[in-house]
């Protein structure tokens, strides 16, 4: 999988000629160590030039990553001055966006600003009534899947920009023809809940939308350590412990120790399963394995990605031998209805929301009379 993505981010990068001078690049990422935009997010860079910002993005996951793509943001009326031969430009706030992934359009929806969304790849998991209403009466149009995009249908459209995923196996190389600018959106390899959140300024940036972007995030952050001071007294010998994910096939699929999941638990007053795994991605065990380390926990949250809500029988249905673990004897499972919520388009922007889900679920004396959003105690 490594190699695969390295082969699709050197492939944008060719394509979409957003790389400058290995001499330059270096020249201007050590300057760019200073800037002070973001406060969690390590994906994203921006530094003010003569009429221009430049924008670096880069995997945040990869601390030795010496070429990020970059992009000169130009406004209206500006004059800019020694813009690398080659760069792409962007004028901004752009006009409109395809987005082809569903957390992408998170900072969209917190900002106010579905009318910036002028196309998507799938209408498959979303939520929001607005989205889909917009799907519908065509003012938001389907792009069709990758490696099959309607090239015609995009080129009408006439996006400013096209937001992609590194990790998607291919079918941009054909996008990358159409001249208009290829940005990746990097928002879900950040490993910290508000990391993931700060790329709400991302988005505000380009929408020219900066200042209700910092102001939502300061609040967001803001509810987010508050909710985390609730449970910092909590006695580490007391810590709830945790179990993520259930079968798919003849594998347990979780989630690394450095994840997503695994900081919002921890900051919960939690004790994830995987605490010493230093994989921030997800993870395929054994059941053996699982079984050996957790089928005594405290907690299992389980995700569901259909309709149809997660019970205990329908657990057992599926295997009996989820009946064995402590969780589901103690009906101590926490589940995120998926298909019912919110989640996929909003998650990325609300991890102050989650953070309370899992408190009210790990320490229900805490958080009285609290109604969760996402993560509920079945």
């Amino acid at each position: 999988m490594k190699k695969i993505f390295v082969i699709i981010f050197g492939l944008l990068a060719c394509l979409s000629c957003q790389r400058n001078n290995s001499e330059t690049q270096a020249d201007e990422k050590d300057s760019l160590q200073t800037s002070n935009y973001t406060s969690y997010a390590k994906g994203f860079r921006v530094e003010q030039r003569e009429g221009w910002r430049l924008l670096e993005i880069c995997d945040p996951q990869t601390e030795s990553d010496t070429s990020p793509f970059q992009f000169a943001l130009l406004e209206e009326g500006a004059t800019a001055v020694d813009i690398p031969a080659g760069m792409t430009k962007i004028h901004v706030p752009i006009k409109s966006a395809i987005c082809t992934t569903t957390l992408q359009l998170s900072g969209f929806l917190k900002l106010q600003s579905l009318d910036a969304v002028s196309g998507v790849m799938s209408a498959k998991r979303l939520f929001s009534k607005e989205l889909k209403q917009r799907m519908e009466d065509g003012r938001i149009v389907k792009i069709g899947k990758e490696g099959n995009f309607d090239v015609e249908l995009i080129m009408v459209n006439q996006p400013s920009v096209i937001f992609v995923s590194l990790s998607k196996r291919g079918g941009f190389d054909a996008l990358a023809e159409l001249g208009i600018p290829l940005v990746p959106y990097m928002g879900y390899q950040e490993t910290s809940p508000l990391a993931q959140a700060e790329w709400m300024k991302f988005v505000g940036l380009l929408l020219g939308k900066e200042h209700e972007a910092d102001s939502l995030f300061s609040l967001i952050e803001h509810n987010y350590l508050e909710a985390h001071s609730l449970v910092t007294s909590t006695n580490a010998q007391q810590l709830p412990s945790v179990l993520y994910g259930k079968l798919h096939g003849d594998n347990w699929y979780a989630m690394g120790g450095e994840s997503f999941i695994s900081q919002i638990c921890r900051d919960a007053g939690a004790r994830y399963f995987m605490t010493d795994d230093e994989r921030s991605g997800g993870v395929n065990l054994d059941f053996e394995n699982v079984y050996a380390q957790a089928n005594d926990v405290d907690y299992w949250i389980v995700q569901s990605k259909g309709h149809s809500a997660i019970t205990y029988e329908s657990l057992s249905t599926e295997d009996e031998r989820y009946m064995d673990f402590r969780p589901w004897k103690k009906h101590h499972i926490i589940t995120c209805d998926m298909g019912n919520t919110p989640f996929n388009e909003l998650s990325p922007m609300e991890p102050d929301t989650i953070l309370l889900d899992f408190i009210h679920a790990f320490h229900p004396n805490i958080l009285k009379g609290y109604q969760p959003k996402y993560y509920k105690v079945l």
